[in-house]
């Protein structure tokens, strides 16, 4: 897991870097940044193969957002990519794998 969680975060921190170069002009400034990220990660990377499943885009928001009110909140030692990584892979995991 521990790997997957590693690519996972990559597909996250590249989300950061695009999302921020599209948004270059007004400094990665984007009220609705989640929707932006959920998109990228559903129809531009390998997000979908890692999970082993397709998120609903809608479910794929609402967890970046709750990640980022807790992340925000919390403030934890471990950079965004990893600390979101480690959720969504727990959030969308296998059901079969006890939590």
């Amino acid at each position: 897991m521990a790997d997957q969680s590693a690519r996972v975060a990559a597909l996250l921190h590249e989300a950061g870097e695009t999302h921020h170069r599209v948004y270059r002009i007004v400094d990665g400034d984007d009220p609705d940044w989640a929707s932006w990220y959920a998109d990228w990660l559903l129809n531009l990377s390998e997000l979908p193969q890692l999970l082993a499943t397709r998120p609903v885009r809608s479910e794929l928001v609402w967890l970046l957002v709750t990640l980022d009110k807790e992340f925000t909140a919390t403030n934890p030692e471990l950079a965004w990519p990893q600390w979101y990584a480690r959720r969504v892979l727990e959030h969308f995991g296998d059901p079969a794998i006890p939590r």
